[in-house]
């Protein structure tokens, strides 16, 4: 059973950045394809980013587009993602999660992380 836990989230103020981890056991992550998505309160979970196998192709939403990098380490197992010029509307829980083929309905998700943007 794959296992996903996110860390990396926090407080920031706005224009700063943070580096959240994805770090996976139970099976190599490298067999599949891993999304960060986030969900704000009161409002839908959202896509924010996907990485395909072999970290090749990668996508992300209009609104984190420039400013957020997602990656991935198969020697760490690990999945990456890198977000700069944090604006109070990325407030959200982040999670990640990971299936073996489509990044748009994932099998496979982590607890979450907490991330706030505020002055």
């Amino acid at each position: 059973q794959l296992q996903l836990v996110e860390s990396g989230g926090g407080l920031v103020q706005p224009g700063g950045s943070l580096r959240l981890s994805c770090a996976a056991s139970g099976f190599p992550l490298n067999y599949y394809v891993v999304g960060w998505f986030r969900q704000a309160p009161g409002k839908e979970r959202e896509g924010v980013s996907c990485i395909k196998k072999g970290g090749g192709s990668t996508n992300y939403a209009n609104s984190v587009k420039g400013r957020f990098t997602i990656s991935r380490d198969n020697a760490k197992n690990t999945v990456y993602l890198q977000m700069n010029s944090l604006q109070p509307e990325d407030t959200a829980v982040y999670y990640c999660a990971a299936d073996p083929y489509y990044c748009s309905d994932p099998d496979y998700w982590g607890q979450g992380t907490q991330v706030t943007v505020s002055s």
